[in-house]
């Protein structure tokens, strides 16, 4: 098979049809046409292919004759779709197994391959095309599932009728189920932390928690969560929780609840977020603990926030000399969205039109509709995996306080959606000095001189490490940059255990660019980041002294943590 080819400079893209949003079929057609103009080229393939065919086809005629051969076409060993034995040992079912991933890669290499077409047309050709076939693997079937069929057997068919059951229950939600909507509930299994709500506007509710020990640093953490998710993902089961380690730790800590909008919400703009949002969170903690400053943590989202606030913090003399902000951390976030992941698929002049109408309509865009383009990034982990087990097998769904709150989506208002998307994913405005204006204020990432910790996931398929990794050399303060093994979530979410279970590679990325470089510089650690941070908070949020009250005269308590927002559904 050719290797990919750089696309001509003079390639063009294929026109977009406005009943074609998403360029389904607009980018297969644009890869189709470029193939048909090299013939030569396509004949050459085509050839390999049959070839291929040819030895997977004997191996299966050696086989009923008795004749032991290897395999020709292998599974990828982190491919858990075929792992079972009978892949391998049964000669039908490895011939299945074998004729499905020759041409499926068959199929992908030739999509990427494909010279003289627009780049992003060949990305969204090849995304497209393997959801069809991820689709089509011969696992998702009963009668070409050989553990499927073994259960059935096994169970005298108790796994079908399961299945069955399970099936229906999916078809009333209208959704592939990845755990049950009454596995947990939330403030009694899930955001258990105590705490009080300290501050409540139209946009956010501002958790502060009760401190764990005698002593606490002067210096509090306000946690700013993403607004396209709600915030128990850093207080999930007790176990799992960055809050309740937080606190545990000796720091006084506040967390952003963001209110789920509705229709009346559709003017709200990011400008609204960031002024009437996170800013009155970071004063009031600051007023509560009675310092002037605060450590600021931004997840995903939340980190572009922070970034964005900061920048216009410096942008204005007066606010500069009185920044509540001493120094920031970054989970996952981009603020140079040149290579915005997989994601990037669903973003092009067609769609953004589409969701721009959609949400002229509604006044939001839905949360289930994000969650389900995030779900079709890894189709076979996030949805396949339960047509699998939950439908062919018959199994319950395991309770998963992750999955629980990933289903648990939000809202988001169509003004500040429509401006996020086409000026930080569309246009990548942030990372230009000036070319972003919030708050009548032109922004510049280059004017943040606090210090900064930023963290990324090695497999993070959202917010690409490498790009996070950027924003260590467009602010204009010391950086110290963890990279995370496993991805978005599970990177973050990594609590101290013992024996370790992950690893992480930790160092001083000051001005750095070159992510890589900077990766072989540095050594890999045994461990969860965490203990790591706390060193390197506990280094700057000030002394150990006395805790303070939960509230103030100004920001008295409202009610218990997890408050109602994040009950919102």
């Amino acid at each position: 098979m050719n290797s990919p080819t750089p696309v001509s400079p003079t390639a063009a893209a294929v026109p977009q049809s406005p009943f074609d949003p998403f360029d389904i079929f607009g980018s297969s057609l644009a890869v189709q046409q470029a193939w048909l103009r090299q013939p030569e080229r396509l004949a050459a393939i085509v050839q390999d292919l049959a070839l291929d065919a040819v030895r997977v086809h004997s191996r299966l005629a050696r086989a009923g004759c008795g004749i032991p051969s290897d395999p020709e076409v292998t599974a990828v060993r982190f491919d858990e779709r075929f792992q079972q034995a009978a892949w391998t040992d049964q000669p039908w079912f490895a011939y299945l197994k074998e004729s499905y991933l020759l041409y499926s890669r068959w199929l992908e290499d030739a999509i990427y391959a494909t010279e003289d077409v627009d780049p992003q047309q060949r990305r969204r050709a090849g995304f497209w095309t393997r959801q069809w076939l991820d689709a089509l693997a011969p696992t998702n079937f009963f009668w070409t599932n050989p553990e499927a069929l073994n259960r059935a057997h096994a169970s005298q068919g108790v796994s079908v009728l399961q299945g069955w059951q399970h099936w229906l229950e999916d078809a009333a939600a209208k959704n592939v189920q990845m755990v049950k909507p009454d596995a947990f509930e939330v403030g009694h299994d899930l955001a258990t932390t105590p705490g009080q709500v300290v501050l409540r506007n139209e946009l956010l509710e501002l958790i502060q928690y009760a401190p764990a020990t005698a002593q606490v640093r002067a210096m509090p953490i306000v946690l700013v969560a993403p607004w396209i998710n709600k915030f128990y993902i850093m207080d999930l089961s007790p176990r799992n929780s960055l809050i309740r380690y937080l606190v545990s730790q000796g720091f006084t800590v506040f967390v952003t609840s963001w209110k789920n909008p509705g229709p009346e919400a559709r003017a709200t703009t990011l400008d609204d977020y960031l002024l009437k949002g996170v800013r009155p969170a970071f004063e009031a903690a600051r007023t509560i603990c009675n310092v002037p400053q605060i450590h600021a943590t931004g997840y995903c989202l939340g980190g572009t926030a922070v970034a964005m606030l900061l920048a216009w913090l410096n942008a204005d003399a007066t606010d500069r000399a009185a920044n509540p902000v001493a120094h920031w951390t970054t989970f996952t976030t981009l603020t140079d969205f040149s290579d915005p992941g997989e994601i990037g698929v669903f973003l092009n002049p067609g769609s953004f039109d589409f969701l721009r109408q959609r949400m002229a309509k509604t006044g939001y865009l839905d949360g289930a509709d994000m969650a389900g383009a995030f779900r079709m990034l890894r189709p076979n982990s996030l949805i396949w995996h339960y047509v699998i087990h939950s439908y062919l097998y018959g199994e319950d769904l395991p309770p998963s306080d992750v999955l629980f709150w990933n289903c648990d989506s939000t809202r988001m208002p169509a003004a500040m959606h429509e401006f996020y998307l086409q000026e930080l994913y569309m246009n990548n405005r942030l990372i230009e000095p000036g070319g972003l204006e919030i708050g009548g204020r032109r922004l510049d990432l280059g004017a943040i001189s606090q210090p900064l910790y930023a963290v990324g996931a090695e497999q993070d398929h959202i917010a690409p490490w490498k790009q996070t990794f950027r924003l260590c050399g467009l602010t204009g303060g010391p950086a110290r940059y963890v990279l995370a093994t496993s991805g978005h979530i599970l990177g973050i979410i990594n609590p101290p255990v013992t024996p370790p279970k992950r690893r992480f590679w930790v160092g001083d990325a000051t001005g750095a660019q070159d992510a890589e470089a900077w990766r072989e510089q540095v050594e890999k650690a045994p461990g969860s980041w965490w203990d790591d941070w706390t060193r390197w908070l506990g280094e700057r949020c000030g002394p150990l002294g006395t805790p303070p009250s939960l509230g103030s005269a100004a920001y008295p308590p409202l009610e218990p943590a997890p408050g109602r927002y994040v009950r919102e559904g």
